[in-house]
């Protein structure tokens, strides 16, 4: 074990001492949602694109046919902006949105997603799928009682969406080989963050060992 991942394992008897790293589980209606495994992220050529984002691009795809065979809700959220960027508000002032214009190549989601008709189709203008957006109001129609999380970044939509979902009351699962950042200590920290407070941070396999479960039923 590298002295990164020793740091967060001792982290974790610490927080474990306090209450903080208990598990959730499953509900019984899940929805995958795909955070912003667009083009304009997941191609490198793209102003934001970077290959990490790319990397897991598969995995997320593999727990999306999972839940498309099950007949569990999938939710494709990408971001869109105006071109002159007024929609991401002081967000902008941040951090660049370059490519991410409403019809431009950038915001189609990643062909290695799968995307078929029967998918939702969300657009985010900030880093919570669930803020300003109407998201809540699908899962909640549909009876959804868990969201299962891939996508990127994992430090910033990922985590925001994470926590959101929880404040809505949705137990919430993030798949930890299926999400990705930038830089490895902030995709580590965020997962460690999130784990120990919002949600349960679990693998591929898992969820899909999950997922066949309920398409058995």
């Amino acid at each position: 074990m590298d002295p990164i991942e020793a740091e967060f394992e001792r982290l974790r008897s610490v927080y474990a001492e306090q209450g903080m790293t208990k598990t959730v589980g499953f509900g019984e209606r899940p929805a995958v949602v795909s955070v912003d495994l667009v083009k304009g992220f997941t191609d490198p050529r793209a102003p934001m694109g970077l290959q990490s984002f790319g990397d897991v691009v598969a995995p997320s795809r593999r727990v999306l046919d999972a839940a498309r065979v099950a007949g569990a809700m999938v939710v494709l959220v990408g971001s869109a902006y105006d071109p002159e960027f007024r929609e991401a508000g002081a967000w902008e002032r941040k951090v660049t949105h370059a490519g991410l214009v409403h019809g431009s190549d950038g915001i189609a989601f990643d062909d290695g997603l799968g995307q078929v008709p029967g998918d939702d189709v969300v657009y985010k203008r900030y880093p919570s799928s669930f803020f300003g957006t109407d998201l809540q109001s699908r899962l909640v129609s549909r009876g959804i009682d868990t969201v299962i999380v891939t996508g990127a970044a994992t430090s910033g939509c990922v985590r925001a969406t994470a926590v959101d979902a929880v404040q809505y009351g949705f137990r919430v699962a993030v798949v930890e080989d299926a999400v990705g950042d930038r830089e490895r200590l902030p995709h580590l920290a965020s997962l460690f963050d999130m784990e120990t407070k919002y949600a349960d941070v679990v693998s591929s396999d898992a969820v899909i060992e999950y997922l066949q479960g309920l398409a058995g039923r």
